[in-house]
């Protein structure tokens, strides 16, 4: 198992599309962040022309919306770079030569998603950094304060670090139950992008959906925060899962989908 895990973990850092999608995370969290922190100041903050408004968050509130930001707008990248580490490999046609190297097709699934979550430690710190790097300085200059002594502000951010990990290790399994890159890729960003986002403002609109909105990806990883973004689009409340109940969501995902691919992808003859 030692010799699958430095295989699988070599194969996913061998390549330069991993720290490309993380340059373009970072990107695009800090532009997202600064973005957030701005709205929030000026439209919640004291003398903001939302001041007073309960549907603004202003102080520490106003933070954790900002610093939450990693989850429900970034974490469509760890799950693209997990999703490589199956997809490539059939893709290239190298998934013959790594069953040649290891023909147990369990251990090689539990490698792959064992090795991911180094790599998605690593986008969960460089992720949850960006929105922080970007939102603090907007908040500290333009509206109640940054917040970053605020033990509550920590946990969510070891939290987001945690989700951004486990959405890394769910890309994996979602990868080797869709081999195919281009589909993959096409499925990841249209889920993310706006499948899930307009299912959970609806499910926060409409009371009917609202305990199926609970148990989407992105809403069981809110849960984990212990906070939402998408959910308050919709003019309703949200209702969030418990914390733990959050993260069995999360697991429960990538080992469906493991075992689907396991039971399916990798139970084919592949030549």
């Amino acid at each position: 198992m030692r010799a699958a895990l430095l295989t699988e973990y070599r194969k996913l850092v061998s390549t330069r599309m991993w720290w490309v999608l993380l340059l373009v995370m970072v990107a695009y969290l800090l532009f997202i962040a600064v973005v957030m922190a701005f709205s929030l100041a000026t439209g919640g903050g004291a003398g903001g022309p939302g001041a007073g408004s309960a549907a603004v968050p202003q102080g520490v509130d106003a933070a954790t919306t900002v610093y939450a930001l990693a989850n429900p707008i970034g974490y469509v990248f760890p799950l693209l770079v997990g999703s490589l580490a199956f997809t490539t490999e059939f893709r290239h046609r190298t998934i013959t030569s790594s069953l040649l190297v290891e023909p147990r097709r369990g251990v090689l699934v539990v490698a792959k998603l064992v090795s991911s979550v180094v790599i998605g430690l690593v986008f969960g710190i460089v992720g949850t950094a960006s929105v922080v790097l970007g939102g603090a300085p907007v908040l500290a200059a333009a509206g109640d304060g940054a917040f970053l002594a605020s033990g509550d502000v920590w946990s969510l951010l070891a939290w987001s670090v945690v989700v951004l990990t486990l959405w890394t290790v769910v890309g994996v399994a979602f990868g080797g139950l869709v081999p195919n890159q281009v589909a993959a890729i096409v499925v990841i960003v249209a889920f993310t992008q706006f499948v899930e986002p307009i299912a959970r403002v609806v499910g926060s609109a409409v009371d009917a959906l609202s305990g199926v909105a609970q148990f989407l990806p992105g809403a069981a990883a809110d849960a984990v925060l212990g906070t939402s973004f998408f959910g308050g689009l919709g003019g309703g409340a949200t209702d969030l899962l418990p914390r733990w109940a959050g993260l069995a969501v999360l697991v429960a995902y990538a080992l469906v989908f493991a075992v689907a691919a396991r039971s399916t992808t990798l139970r084919k003859d592949i030549g």
